[in-house]
C-alpha cells in the first residue's frame, strides 16, 4: 500500500508564496512583526491544545494554513487582536467540535469571533486581486490545492453560484458587466473560496452536499453584501452555515474525508483492503 500525499504541504506552500509575493511585489500591508507573531501564536496553541486534549502527537500543518490565511486577511492596529484573533481561531478546532470533527473553518471563525464580539479588525480588502494576471494566477495554484485536496467541486460550484448572482443582480440592474467582473477579480473572494470554503474538515462528506452547501453560502454572501449592504459577507455567511455540514451528511451520506489516504500498489492489494 502506498500513501498519497497530504495536500496540507500544498496549501502550506502556496499560501507562503502567496504571502511572500504579496508583501515584496503588491504591497499588502503584511508587516514582518504581526506576521512572525500570528504564526509562532498558532503553532504554540495547537502545541498546547495538543497536551490539553492528549493528542498523541504535534501536528503543526493546519496551524500553519490558518496561520498563514491570517497573515493575508487580518488587519489591525492591535498586537494583543492579532493575538487573540489567532488563539481563537486555532483553538476552535479543538473545543467546537461535533460528530469528532471541528464545526468552523479557523481562519473564519477566529476573524468573524473577533469582528463580531470586540471590533478593532478588519479583513484585507481585494485591491490585491483586482488585477486578470494575478486573478488567473491565484485561481490556478488555488485550483491545484484543492484538486489535490479532492475538494475541487465545492469551491468551483461556489464560484459558478456566487458569478450567476452577481451577474444576474447586473443585469437586472442594467449595470455594465466590467462590474461583477471587477467583483470577481477580487483576491479575497478567491482565497475564499480556494482555501477556506474548501476545507475539507468543514464541508459535507458527499457531492451532492458539498454542491448544496455551496449553494447555501453563496446565497448567504449574497445577502449580507446586496441587501445588509455590509462587507465580509463571504465570511459571515460561511459562519452561519457551517453547522449545517452534520445535518447535510444525515440527509446526503457520503465518506468521511482522511488527510492521507492509502491507495494500492497493485489490484491484489485493492481486493484485499475493500
Amino acid at each position: 500500500m502506498q500513501r498519497q500525499r497530504d495536500p496540507r504541504i500544498y496549501q502550506i506552500a502556496t499560501l507562503a508564496a502567496l504571502v511572500a509575493y504579496g508583501a515584496s511585489r503588491l504591497d499588502l500591508e503584511i508587516l514582518l512583526a504581526p506576521a512572525a507573531v500570528i504564526v509562532a501564536t498558532a503553532l504554540a496553541t495547537q502545541f498546547l491544545c495538543t497536551k490539553l486534549f492528549s493528542l498523541p502527537r504535534f501536528d503543526p500543518r493546519s496551524a500553519l494554513i490558518s496561520s498563514l490565511s491570517l497573515c493575508l486577511l487580518l488587519r489591525t492596529d492591535s498586537m494583543s487582536l492579532v493575538v487573540g484573533t489567532t488563539v481563537i481561531a486555532i483553538a476552535s478546532k479543538f473545543f467546537l467540535r461535533i460528530d469528532g470533527r471541528h464545526v468552523f473553518n479557523p481562519t473564519n471563525f477566529g476573524l468573524v469571533a473577533v469582528m463580531a464580539s470586540v471590533g478593532g479588525i478588519w479583513v484585507s480588502p481585494g485591491q490585491w486581486g483586482t488585477g486578470a494576471f494575478f486573478a488567473l494566477l491565484l485561481a490556478g495554484i488555488g485550483g491545484l490545492v484543492i484538486h489535490r485536496a479532492s475538494r475541487s467541486d465545492v469551491t468551483y460550484a461556489f464560484i459558478g453560484f456566487y458569478a450567476a448572482l452577481v451577474v444576474g443582480r447586473t443585469l437586472w440592474l442594467g449595470d455594465p458587466l466590467a462590474i461583477p467582473l471587477h467583483h470577481l477579480q477580487n483576491g479575497a473572494f478567491l482565497l475564499f473560496a480556494f482555501f477556506m470554503i474548501s476545507d475539507p474538515k468543514t464541508t459535507p462528506d458527499s457531492r451532492a452536499g458539498r454542491i448544496l452547501f455551496a449553494l447555501m453560502v453563496a446565497l448567504g454572501a449574497g445577502f449580507v453584501h446586496f441587501v445588509l449592504f455590509e462587507p465580509n459577507g463571504f465570511l459571515w455567511s460561511l459562519v452561519l452555515f457551517a453547522p449545517t455540514t452534520p445535518i447535510i451528511n444525515r440527509l446526503l451520506p457520503g465518506e468521511r474525508y482522511q488527510w492521507c489516504r492509502r491507495r494500492p500498489a497493485m489490484r491484489l492489494s485493492q481486493r484485499s483492503y475493500a
